[in-house]
């Protein structure tokens, strides 16, 4: 089975990154209501394509993440934090997930960061067991911040080291 190609995001990536975004679409994961067609464009002035990583695999894209710095303050700047990762369904089970995860560390590690961030929803049990998996620790959790599908659902802070 072929590995997931991993490589910086194009603006042309534009459509594939809006259809993997409402493909993918579950209250599992997402807080925004599900966009429906015509979408918006996935890219503006907060989400560049710089920010992203892609991974493409069978000559398809199979999905992103999204890394960023959490804030724009000097003294935060060793931080990167992960805000939106999605892989497709047909992709899924297929190490996608892990490797732009791999990636993202990477990215961060050459951009002077030693730390990563991340949010999830606490009922999201898959994305949080891949998350621990990779070494990122529950590091706060804001109890009940997000009503979704009639009930409350937790913020879990996540976060890692990226010393080697």
């Amino acid at each position: 089975m072929p590995e997931p190609l991993i490589r910086a995001a194009l603006s042309s990536d534009d459509d594939a990154l809006s259809r993997i975004d409402h493909d993918t679409w579950s209250s599992l994961h997402a807080v925004t209501p599900r966009q429906e067609p015509p979408f918006e464009p996935f890219f503006d002035a907060r989400h560049r394509p710089r920010d992203y990583l892609i991974a493409e695999l069978d000559g398809r894209t199979a999905g992103y993440l999204r890394l960023v710095p959490p804030t724009s303050l000097a003294c935060n700047a060793h931080v990167r934090q992960i805000q939106g990762l999605a892989v497709h369904e047909w992709a899924r089970g297929r190490g996608v997930a892990r490797r732009l995860l791999g990636a993202a560390m990477e990215r961060a590690r050459g951009e002077g960061a030693v730390r990563m961030t991340l949010r999830v929803l606490g009922h999201n049990k898959p994305a949080r067991a891949l998350y621990e998996s990779e070494g990122f620790v529950v590091e706060g959790v804001l109890p009940g911040e997000f009503f979704l599908d009639r009930r409350y659902v937790d913020d879990v802070l996540m976060g890692r080291s990226l010393d080697v």
